[in-house]
């Protein structure tokens, strides 16, 4: 496995020379293009961490945590695992808090644990990635694939939490 990254260096550079590409060319023009689009994304980045601020330090947080506790609960998943759902899509760090505050709380071994563990890793930061990936395309019409994903991801929690059940 030591090999793998220089063989993929080595293979680009062979294969550079044998078509005759300018590599340090193309690499500075490729640091150019992601320096641009890189400064693109702060504005996008910038919302989802207000985003995610004004979602705990409002209350919103706490009050759908409540809310939610008792549905969740009936397709399965704990209601102790309730805000590490809500805020998975949001924050990865928020979450993953989260998900030491439940193994500390609940045990290493026990059934909440397991649960929480893999719907933390089964699932992404729904808001961020979208940001990252739609900024890069300029797409401005964001509802669809986001309430997919977040459905896809209430599925797979059912899913993760109904399988730790059973094992």
């Amino acid at each position: 496995m030591v090999y793998v990254i220089p063989a993929i260096f080595l293979v680009v550079f062979v294969f550079a020379a044998v078509k005759k590409v300018k590599i340090y060319d193309e690499f500075s023009a490729g640091v150019k293009e992601a320096v641009s689009f890189t400064i693109s994304l702060i504005p996008c980045l910038a919302a989802i961490f207000m985003m995610c601020a004004v979602f705990e330090k409002s209350g919103l947080s706490n009050a759908l945590t409540n809310l939610l506790s008792p549905a969740f609960g009936f397709l399965g998943i704990p209601p102790e695992l309730t805000k590490l759902v809500l805020i998975k899509p949001f924050s990865g760090s928020g979450s993953l808090a989260y998900l030491n505050a439940i193994i500390a709380e609940h045990g290493a071994d026990s059934y909440i644990a397991r649960c929480a563990c893999v719907c933390f890793g089964s699932s992404e930061t729904v808001f961020y990635i979208s940001a990252v990936y739609f900024a890069g395309l300029k797409v401005k019409k964001l509802a669809v694939p986001i309430v997919i994903v977040l459905i896809s991801t209430l599925i797979s929690t059912i899913l993760a939490c109904l399988l730790c059940n059973i094992m």
